[in-house]
């Protein structure tokens, strides 16, 4: 393996390593040679991974935690640091869309509760973001070393239409990884961001195929403004993980975006 690429000897971390996406990168990262925890609420899926992963030779642990909960991220980090060392990367990505709050024209964005905005940003920016990274991050700034990946999202860098409580929590995570790679920096710990485009998961399913399967109008808009005229698969986030994650291809990059979209956000008209 290129040794720019190489990710022995580190300890990865990943909140939310039970979905499609997470679990899609949980399993890149081991691939590049990291010891990995997947930390989420779902067992049977985080032992899903694992089993994935130790079927292609790699180094998985499950741990169960609540990404909203900042004292069971904390029991994690021990349990993680106890059974395969101290982590040296944290891969942030719990986080998604409630449908029941998307604007429509039966919801529109005056009739969205207070409490389900609150829900939005409990659950992507300090779920899925803030709360692992106090977890984490300190004892990563304490050895002086870390890589903190947070995802965001398309929708954080324009207003897309419907999901509005998701956007603004998302933006708030851009915003977050920005602040944390300055205070960070001078500690040896790199706090970078990826934005994925559009890839079809359990948050967003319902927004873009019918119950039949087939792709709804908003599908068709969306592919209509990407470039490349396709939706995107997890495995084509690895790359992007692994290069923000290796000390040796990035040591020098800190607080920037960097976005897998197929083209989306650079399409205008």
């Amino acid at each position: 393996m290129n040794a720019l690429f190489n990710l022995d000897n580190e300890v990865a971390v990943v909140i939310g390593g039970t979905g499609v996406l997470g679990g899609g990168l949980a399993e890149g990262i081991a691939a590049a040679g990291a010891q990995v925890a997947i930390v989420g609420r779902n067992a049977q899926r985080g032992q899903a991974r694992v089993d994935a992963i130790k079927a292609n030779g790699g180094s998985a642990i499950f741990v169960a935690a609540d990404a909203s909960d900042r004292v069971a991220l904390e029991q994690a980090r021990e349990s993680i640091t106890q059974i395969l060392g101290a982590p040296t990367i944290l891969v942030n990505a719990a986080g998604g869309n409630d449908p029941k709050v998307t604007v429509t024209a039966e919801m529109p964005i005056e009739n969205i509760a207070a409490s389900d905005w609150v829900a939005a940003f409990d659950l992507n920016l300090v779920g899925g973001a803030l709360l692992p990274s106090q977890a984490f991050g300190p004892g990563m700034c304490e050895r002086g070393k870390g890589s903190i990946i947070n995802i965001a999202s398309v929708s954080a860098h324009l207003p897309l239409s419907r999901v509005v409580a998701y956007s603004s929590a998302k933006a708030a995570v851009l915003n977050l990884t920005q602040f944390l790679s300055r205070e960070w920096a001078s500690r040896g710990v790199r706090v970078n961001s990826i934005t994925p485009g559009f890839f079809p998961a359990e948050q967003n399913r319902k927004l873009l195929f019918n119950d039949d399967g087939t792709p709804t109008a908003r599908t068709q808009s969306i592919l209509g403004h990407t470039p490349m005229k396709r939706f995107g698969e997890s495995q084509e986030l690895v790359g992007a993980c692994i290069f923000l994650a290796s000390q040796a291809a990035s040591s020098f990059v800190t607080g920037i975006d960097l976005r897998v979209d197929g083209g989306f956000l650079s399409q205008t008209i």
